[in-house]
Order: C-alpha cells, then structure tokens, then sequence
C-alpha cells in the first residue's frame, strides 16, 4: 500500500480509504468485521465514515459497529486514522438545533455522540459534511479549535464545500493562527469532472488534500453492462442520466482503453482521480470482503501519460453531463 501526508499536515494516511456508508445498511456486522480486518492486512489506514450513516432510524450505526470492531480487536484503533463527519440531522425530526447545519452548540453534541458510538477518546479528523453558508467563520472556527483543544478532535476537514468556501475558511483559519483545513471530500470521477472547475485548484493551492467520493461512479466505472433491478448502480444510473451497456460507446472505449492497459475498469478508475494533483486518497465504499481486492495495485499504478490524457479527453467536462442550476457545490455535487 502507497501513502501520503493529508494536505498540509504530516499525517500519513493510505492512498485508498475505506468507505463505511454501507455498514449497517448493505452488510451486516459480520461482513463488516471482515472487511475492517483485511482492510488493515492491506495496509489501508483511513476509514471514513459520518454519523448520520445507517439510514433512517438508524443514524449511528456505521459508527457503532466500527466502535465494536475496535473493541473487538486490542490495537486495531492505534492503527486506524479514523474520520467521521457532521451536519445532518440525528433525531429525524424537525427539531431546533438539530437541523441541518453547523453550530457550536450541535458541534459539541454531535462529537460526543460519536465518540461514544466509536468508542474511542479522540476523532482523528472531524470533517464538516456540508457547506453552511449561514455560520460566521467565527463560531465555525471557535467550535472546532476548542475541540482540537480538549483532545477531542486532532485534525479539521470539509465535505462538499464550493472553492470558494475552502477560501473563506482556510483564509479565517490561518488568520486565528490555527492549522484550519487539510481535507476535503468531493464527488470526482471521470464521470463527474466538475470539481476540477474550482474545488481542485482551490484545494490545492491552500493545501488541501482532496478525498474523492465515489471514485468509480456508484459501480457505473466497474465494467458493468447492466444494474440489477434496485442495485445502487442502477439508482446512480437514473442520478447521472446514463445507461450501462454496450451501446454506451462511452463506457466501451473506456473498458477498450483499460484491456490495453491490462487493467480491470475499478482499478483504472480510481488510478485516474489518484493521478491528479490535488487528490490524496479516494473513498472507495465496501459493502463485501470481495471488493477490496486490487485495490493495492489502484493505490500503485501510474497510468502512462498517453493513456490518461485519452482518459481524461474521453470523460471531459463538456462529454460529461450537463451542470444543474444553482451555484456552486449544489451543481454538481448532492
């Protein structure tokens, strides 16, 4: 397994992370167990999960169970750069200060309630799931530097924000003299370009690493010809507006270009995001054992440059699917 330093800091994290927004929900604790353990036998050291995952009714329960695998497994958690998120609603109810959004009031609740889910004393990195355009940089900082401060939380990072909101934060950030953020996660694929418009440059220029989501498109960048009927492929299918298939030249070239590399399509996706300059480590989300394998080799190859600009030109911005309306994230991410 290849690592990297996250943005700014010294932290070293695996250049592929594990995705738990299906614990609970696509696997079941067993499962998830095994996959946390080969995960660690591969070498991969960054779980990402949030607390809202599990569904609803459900919120918490990827935290809870990875908080199970922890005390199940003595030292597993000393190993482990572990990363939850915050903003969503935990009670599913219109309740007043646990909508949507970011508060130090909720900030201080909601770190609680996933420290004890985890079972851990401390939250290696603490990301902001969505852009808040309402909270002042000072009560959005004054909440996360006390939490760096009390332990609770070592390192600070942001999901989903515009590029211009990467700015604003990390510009307030350094101005308070704190580290500010070192991560931010985004939906970039080959098939969703469109972070490369402000979020990329941005980040990198404010030294931000950038953990993509959904790497391989939902399952639609795997060489699938169909989705089985209520599959998460087929809902991202509807969610891109594309259809698997061979007479989606598309998606063939791209599976033509990746027999040429002697590569499988799943591992050339995720190459492709880890070849561009900003990106750190792609979250690949696991709901068996089975889907882990090669992801090694993703974290290693180095697509030649030939390749890869045909890659890129294949799945370029104005090929790709049309930005809805709005500003910036909410055009192209969910």
């Amino acid at each position: 397994m290849q690592y990297t330093r996250l943005g700014r800091s010294n932290l070293l994290v695996s250049r592929v992370c594990l995705g738990t927004m299906h614990f609970g929900v696509y696997a079941d604790q067993e499962e998830c167990f095994k996959i946390m353990d080969r995960a660690l036998e591969m070498g991969i050291n960054f779980f990402d999960t949030a607390n809202v995952y599990g569904g609803r009714g459900k919120h918490g329960l990827s935290e809870e169970i990875i908080g199970r695998w922890f005390k199940a497994r003595p030292g597993a958690r000393d190993q482990v750069v572990l990363a939850t998120k915050v903003y969503g609603n935990m009670v599913d109810a219109e309740t007043p200060n646990e909508d949507r959004g970011i508060s130090l009031y909720k900030v201080r609740k909601h770190v609680a309630g996933s420290l004890r889910r985890l079972q851990t004393d401390v939250i290696d990195l603490y990301q902001v799931h969505h852009f808040d355009r309402t909270i002042s940089p000072e009560e959005f900082w004054g909440a996360f530097e006390k939490l760096v401060a009390d332990g609770d939380v070592l390192y600070i990072g942001t999901s989903n924000f515009p590029g211009w909101g990467l700015a604003k934060f990390q510009l307030h950030a350094w101005q308070r003299g704190f580290t500010g953020i070192i991560s931010e996660q985004s939906m970039y694929n080959l098939l969703c370009r469109y972070p490369e418009l402000e979020v990329l440059p941005a980040a990198q220029a404010l030294g931000i690493g950038v953990i993509p989501y959904m790497p391989l498109a939902g399952g639609l960048l795997t060489g699938k010809l169909h989705a089985p009927d209520g599959s998460r492929t087929g809902q991202v299918e509807r969610e891109y507006g594309i259809s698997l298939g061979e007479q989606n030249q598309q998606l063939t070239e791209f599976s033509a270009i990746c027999r040429e590399l002697g590569e499988k399509e799943n591992i050339v996706a995720i190459a492709w995001t880890l070849a561009q300059p900003a990106v750190a480590s792609p979250i690949v989300g696991i709901r068996t054992v089975a889907q882990l394998e090669g992801l090694e080799r993703a974290a290693e190859l180095v697509i030649p440059p030939e390749p890869l600009a045909r890659l890129s030109d294949l799945f370029s911005i104005n090929r790709g699917r049309a930005l809805r309306p709005g500003p910036a994230p909410e055009a192209y991410a969910w």
